[in-house]
Formats: structure tokens, sequence, C-alpha cells
């Protein structure tokens, strides 16, 4: 399968990159002798915010605002990798949050957090379970994994998104199916039913997420053996800055 790289504009391109900030910080901090923590929200406020976190989330949710959902077909198997830190729960909780504003149906898997932290982040967007009239479902079973999903997707219509929080955590349990099957099967129902499933993945430590530049497909964190190529497209965060790439 050959892959075309599709790059977007950055969310940041009037803004300085999260990474010279924090090498802006860490200077600051060995300069003045004062702690980290304290030099971060020093250059947060020359960037016109009152401290490092208000700064670092802004910029994570304008990450989210550079993928429309209506630019995927139905069927598809999607990738979203990142650091910790830098949007990518965000940005796929938007995608479901556009799509069931547009009538979709929307689910979120997630093995990583409980249900009141994923409801935070829909109140970050602007966005309520509530408001989405039945087309919502959140999951944060223990048991998640391909059976588990694919049971809950009975008689949902095509066009319907899926987003499973994350990938690395579909085969932890000893009694599931390799990870490469789990994918095989979830890829197979998605074709039949015309579903999108977009998958949040885990980037290797040794991209470093201070560094310039984005992380591509070497970085996804493989515990497992898994066949990339069962996914149709890919995006990649880091620092405000997403990159996609998809399948010709």
């Amino acid at each position: 399968m050959r892959f075309l790289p599709v790059i977007r504009g950055t969310a940041m391109t009037k803004s300085t990159p999260i990474f010279y900030l924090k090498r802006k910080a860490r200077l600051l901090s060995r300069r003045e002798g004062m702690p980290l923590a304290a030099a971060l929200n020093e250059v947060a406020r020359e960037e016109g915010f009152s401290c490092w976190s208000l700064l670092t989330s802004r910029r994570t949710l304008d990450a989210t605002n550079r993928v429309d959902y209506r630019d995927f077909e139905p069927g598809e198997l999607i990738l979203v990798g990142a650091r910790p830190g830098q949007g990518k729960t965000l940005l796929t909780l938007q995608i479901l949050i556009d799509a069931m504003r547009n009538g979709q149906h929307g689910l979120f898997f997630t093995l990583a957090y409980t249900e009141r932290e994923v409801v935070e982040r829909m109140h970050r967007l602007d966005a309520t379970p509530s408001e989405f009239n039945g087309l919502f479902e959140l999951h944060d079973s223990e048991r998640i994994d391909a059976d588990y999903i694919i049971a809950s997707l009975g008689g949902l219509p095509s066009g319907t998104v899926v987003v499973i929080d994350y990938l690395q955590m579909l085969n932890e349990r000893r009694e599931t199916p390799d990870l490469e099957h789990q994918v095989g099967q979830l890829r197979s129902y998605a074709k039949a039913n015309g579903l999108v499933m977009i998958f949040i993945s885990q980037v290797d430590r040794r991209f470093e997420a201070e560094r310039d530049g984005l992380p591509g497909q070497a970085h996804i964190r493989l515990p497992n053996p898994l066949d990339l190529s069962l996914f149709d497209r890919f995006i990649f965060l880091n620092a405000g800055a997403i990159q996609e790439v998809k399948a010709a």
C-alpha cells in the first residue's frame, strides 16, 4: 500500500512553537536559578497567558480545529498518534462531536479514562453528552476488546464514527487475541458496515515531544507486531502542528 503525505497548516503559524518555549524556559531557569515551573509560567506570561497550563491547553485545543470528519470515507480505519499532552484525545473527541452535530452516531471506547474524565474533556470543547439525543455512547469497561466493540456496534448505520482509546491497550489482558488479529477484526467489520474507526495511539518515547517536527509511522509504539497497512490513514500531532498521511 502506498501512502501520500498531506501536510495541513499548523494552528500556531502566528505564535511561537511549544518546543521553543520549553527550551526558552529551561534556559531562563538555569540563568536565573529559578524552578522550572516558575520559568514556564514566566514564559507563558510573555506569550499573553496567565500560566503555562493555560497556554498548553489553549494550543492543544487549537490543534483540534484541523481535521474535518467529512474527509473520511465510510469503512476507513484512522490512527491518531502523538506523545502525551499533544491533544490527540481532544482531537478525536472534536471529530466525534462534529459528526454527532451533523446527525451521525458517535461512540467512544476508552481503556485510559473514566467517564467523568471524558465528559470533562467534552466540556472543554463546549459539548455535553446530553445534547446529542441518544447519538452518543461512552464505554469505559475494562473488558473492551475487538469482540466487545463489535457487539456494541450492532445495528448502527453507515457513517457512524467510533473512537478507540487506545490502540495499545486492546490486548493488555492475556486472554484477548493478539493486537493484529483484533485490528483485522475491526477493519473487516468497519468495511462491511460503513463505519469510521479512529484509533488513538501512543508514540514511542524515542520521539522527543519538544523537538521541531512531527512523529511518523516509525514512531508508533508497538509492543506487539501489527501490520500498519491495516490503517487507511494516519494523523500525527506535535506542538500544535498536525500531519495527515493517507493511502493513495
